[in-house]
């Protein structure tokens, strides 16, 4: 038995699920407002503390399917330049989005009434904007992993 395609998919559930909370949260609090819901909370958790857990899940399993195809397959244009868009889009996730959502949780838990309404707002409308950036590219990530491109 061929252990690639079990390695595959959660690489691939975990890299999902590495990008999942910035993607998804700026829409979640559309939903709940500046409270932080259960929902929200969770994802948050997942944010903060889980990212450790699920980053080094992520390179046990690359790094197996790596010795399972061999190195050469890094050379591959197409898998550079979606590694590319999956650094950028984890350092948005980081260096971006994950404050904004941290800032946006606490202004809705300070009570400053309609400048903080206001300030929340505008912030949501900024993450959920930077939202659809980071799917758009996750969805070329995903073409690019499923079609292998002839690049250059």
């Amino acid at each position: 038995m061929s252990w690639f395609p079990l390695l595959l998919a959660i690489h691939v559930f975990l890299a999902v699920l590495m990008l999942l909370p910035s993607v998804v949260l700026p829409f979640v609090l559309r939903r709940t407002g500046p409270q932080a819901s259960p929902l929200t909370r969770a994802l948050m958790t997942m944010q903060g503390s889980g990212m450790l857990v699920i980053g080094a899940g992520l390179a046990a399993t690359g790094l197996a399917m790596l010795w399972i195809l061999g190195p050469q397959l890094l050379a591959q244009p197409w898998l550079i330049a979606a590694l590319s868009l999956y650094a950028v889009n984890l350092a948005v996730a980081a260096l971006i989005s994950r404050p904004n959502l941290r800032r946006m949780v606490g202004i809705g838990s300070s009570g400053d009434g309609t400048v903080a309404e206001a300030s929340w707002t505008r912030l949501a409308r900024r993450q959920r904007l930077l939202a659809y950036g980071m799917a758009g590219a996750i969805g070329v990530i995903g073409l690019l992993m499923s079609t292998k491109p002839r690049l250059w």
